[in-house]
């Protein structure tokens, strides 16, 4: 199978792990709130890599990513809680069965054989949350371990591997083992109709989900003051209780390396109020004087309104004190997230600087009308830079 950006074609286990890793790279993926996960970037990679060799149609080939989105958010939104995050990765956590089932759809799986292909990923759930304090690059290659793991899965399943039925539900299922209790209720898919593909938002800040709305509300509260940053001397923001424990949110330093400081709360404010931006450039001035001024002279606190909205909402509210005393603030109900404009936008910037203008534009058409394409194949070689292929050669004529 192919790589994305990158010539020839590869073992599909590799390639798949390649792609997942690299989909996480800038931090910048889509997110569902309810499930505090990532699960774009274990269900594309999933996609990918199994419709070079399984023929599928668009269509066919998003309706196994709904169902693949479906069952990891409504898992991760049975599971995972504060507490839970602060010590294990939901998408590590989650990701496994999201891209199983993914995966058992597009080849066809009998129920039985998606069963057992579904349990054995349950037993490939894992990611640790020790990285952010760290600065260390787990967090990277948690979707690579999540589809690469889950495709050993199909493959076992599909060779008559048998696995425990009960993985979610069991004395020593998911739910008694990380989140020490039992499983409430049974978990009903597209339950009232809806898809909880439609809660999933692309983010339009390049950051942890917590620093959305936090960094978009200094943005605002940064408009209404004239004159640099320098007049501030202190800076409050009140976010989610969830926000505040997640790791790495609060951090105030040292930050080595950029993952560090996407990850802060409070870096992400500060970098916002010194350059009247949000940008991806914002995370690389890791040693700016003004930004460490400001991040030493903030406060992250959670608030009670914003917390008992969450997860439907993740409001936030920043709040600037003025050496001349006066006092600026900015609230947000929930988090502005990117909207079909400026998913475009960078989807382009991002393909032309790899494969060129006219690649580009042919990949943002394919994926506008992806639902209508009789070979879903041709996404993942069109987004390669193997120039020879032949799928690609016929959209082109």
């Amino acid at each position: 199978m192919h790589i994305i950006g990158e010539k020839g074609t590869y073992a599909v286990q590799g390639a798949a792990f390649a792609n997942a890793v690299s989909a996480h790279g800038l931090v910048r993926e889509d997110m569902h709130p309810g499930s505090i996960c990532h699960l774009g970037v274990v269900v594309w990679p999933m996609v990918l890599a199994l419709v070079e060799r399984h023929r599928l149609t668009g269509r066919q080939a998003l309706a196994a990513a709904i169902v693949g989105y479906e069952v990891g958010a409504r898992i991760g939104r049975a599971l995972m809680s504060s507490d839970l995050a602060r010590l294990f990765r939901p998408t590590g956590l989650i990701g496994p069965y999201a891209a199983a089932v993914t995966g058992a759809r597009i080849i066809s799986l009998s129920p039985d054989q998606a069963v057992a292909a579904f349990a054995l990923a349950g037993n490939c759930s894992a990611g640790l949350n020790e990285w952010p304090y760290t600065g260390g690059s787990e967090m990277y290659f948690h979707p690579g371990f999540v589809v690469q793991n889950s495709l050993a899965c199909l493959q076992l399943a599909q060779l008559g591997a048998i696995a425990s039925e009960s993985i979610l539900e069991g004395e020593a299922g998911l739910f008694q083992a990380y989140g020490r209790v039992s499983m409430a209720d049974p978990i009903v898919l597209f339950a009232n109709g809806e898809a909880e593909i439609l809660s999933v938002f692309n983010k339009a800040v390049p950051a942890c989900n917590f620093a959305q709305s936090p960094c978009q509300a200094a943005l605002k509260a940064i408009g209404q003051l004239r004159g640099g940053s320098q007049q501030i001397v202190a800076v409050r923001i009140d976010s989610t209780l969830a926000a505040v424990r997640y790791p790495g949110c609060s951090s105030t330093g040292p930050f080595n390396y950029a993952l560090q400081a996407k990850m802060s709360i409070v870096f992400g404010v500060a970098a916002t109020l010194v350059n009247r931006d949000i940008q991806e450039n914002n995370y690389s001035q890791l040693n700016d004087a003004e930004i460490l001024r400001l991040v030493a002279a903030t406060t992250l606190r959670s608030d009670g309104r914003y917390t008992a909205a969450f997860p439907e909402k993740q409001g936030a509210r920043v709040t600037l004190f003025l050496e001349d005393g006066e006092v600026l603030s900015a609230e947000l109900d929930d988090v502005i997230e990117a909207d079909a404009a400026l998913i475009h936008t960078r989807c382009l910037e991002a393909a032309r600087s790899v494969m060129g203008q006219r690649r580009a534009q042919q990949i943002v058409a394919l994926v506008d009308s992806f639902e209508a394409e009789p070979d879903a194949a041709l996404l993942a070689t069109l987004c390669s830079k193997d120039r020879n292929n032949k799928n690609r050669e016929r959209r082109d004529q």
